[in-house]
């Protein structure tokens, strides 16, 4: 099977996960970066206060999304992007639960895509004093982006995975991960329905 892939990234309105407001989103064909893509998404009522930490470090405000589609309205778009692919995140756990719980926030199925994490294939790849975004993609030859833009974070991310499956030897994402000794995790579509 080729190294096919999408890689993902959120940033988040405040502390609560079911608070997204911008996805950025990165496909990977054989092994090479062939499409790009990222918006911002409203936060849904209850979930959509802009804490001024997060607009700190992201940019993103309240006026910003206030015209931007909710998740209902722009998941299609999503889920049409990804397709079938698995996912690729930077400490997965954090972006597969913004996925989940915006989904089950909005009432929208969520697909059970199986992911990796590219913060755990960093560890077991290179060897560095820090493990965070800029760092891994810098050691995969991918830096000067803008991190915590959500669509630069997920090329970056692409850049990791693709870089680590270099040199492994590894031809797909479930290779990468039984070379590397990691897991492929799955969404539950229970959880995420509930």
């Amino acid at each position: 099977m080729p190294l096919d892939f999408t890689a993902i990234d959120f940033e988040t309105a405040n502390s609560r996960p079911e608070s997204a407001c911008q996805v950025g989103l990165a496909r990977v064909r054989d092994g090479e970066v062939v499409d790009t893509a990222a918006w911002l998404i409203r936060p849904p009522a209850g979930f959509d206060e802009f804490f001024a930490f997060n607009s700190t470090i992201h940019g993103i405000y309240e006026d910003d999304v206030a015209a931007a589609p909710g998740w209902a309205e722009q998941f299609d778009a999503l889920a049409s992007f990804v397709g079938s692919d698995p996912l690729v995140a930077h400490s997965a756990v954090f972006d597969m639960g913004v996925l989940r719980r915006s989904a089950a926030a909005s009432g929208v199925p969520c697909p059970p895509w199986r992911y990796l994490c590219s913060l755990q294939v960093a560890r077991k790849t290179y060897r560095l004093p820090s493990y965070r975004l800029p760092a891994a993609a810098a050691a995969a030859g991918f830096s000067d982006f803008a991190h915590h833009d959500a669509g630069a974070d997920a090329l970056a991310c692409a850049h990791i995975v693709i870089d680590a499956a270099r040199r492994s030897g590894a031809d797909d994402v479930d290779a990468l991960a039984a070379a590397v000794g990691v897991r492929m995790g799955a969404i539950d579509p229970v959880e995420a329905s509930v």
